[in-house]
């Protein structure tokens, strides 16, 4: 029988350069996992920016879509518009540009009539050339006659940016291109009877 001190003291432990080792592969795994929340972090926030911008649009488009654009019910055909109601302020009024073409360039600048401005949670915050503080979204559209079918139909268009990406793309001056959190949504909308 072998006696208790005979066993190798070799096996009792590790060495202080098994641990180094160690530690170095949990420092490696650590940071490849950090750069991974990381990069869910930004896809997420992006991923939420795009889920506003989009739902911005839509609400305003179809606010665009309710106005009336059709035909008089008394039998003689005329055509009735909308061409007063201001949607660039809430609650919208009677003292706006309602269904009228837009100038061109809405979509690119903020133009009165055209523009408004929203908070973090998508609430109205104002209109006019200039965000006010605490804007996080800026909403433009734009209503232009179908060239083939002007009387009748209209396309709309609108698009909703965030206020720091307008501001980068300002900064790098030129023409305005959209960006990757940008909403463009686009419709038509036909005159129909009531």
């Amino acid at each position: 029988m072998a006696s208790a001190e005979s066993v190798s003291t070799k096996d009792a432990g590790f060495t202080i350069i098994e641990v180094l080792v160690a530690l170095l592969l949990v420092a490696i795994m650590s940071a490849g996992v950090a750069e991974l929340f990381t990069l869910s972090i930004r896809s997420t926030s992006a991923a939420r920016n795009q889920t506003s911008t989009a739902t911005a649009a839509a609400q305003k488009l179809e606010q665009l879509r309710a106005l009336t654009w059709g035909f008089d019910d008394s039998g003689t055909g005329l055509p009735v518009s909308d061409t007063t109601t201001d949607l660039s302020v809430q609650p919208a009024t009677t003292s706006g540009n309602g269904l009228n073409p837009s100038p061109d360039g809405t979509l690119e600048t903020n133009t009165p009539g055209y523009v408004d401005y929203l908070d973090s949670a998508g609430q109205w915050m104002g209109t006019g050339a200039t965000p006010p503080a605490g804007a996080v979204y800026i909403r433009r559209w734009s209503i232009k006659p179908l060239p083939t079918n002007p009387n009748n139909t209209l396309i709309l268009q609108v698009l909703v940016t965030t206020v720091r990406r307008e501001m980068q793309a300002a900064a790098l001056g030129g023409t305005r291109r959209r960006m990757a959190d940008d909403s463009l949504v686009a419709t038509v909308k036909t005159r129909k009877a009531k």
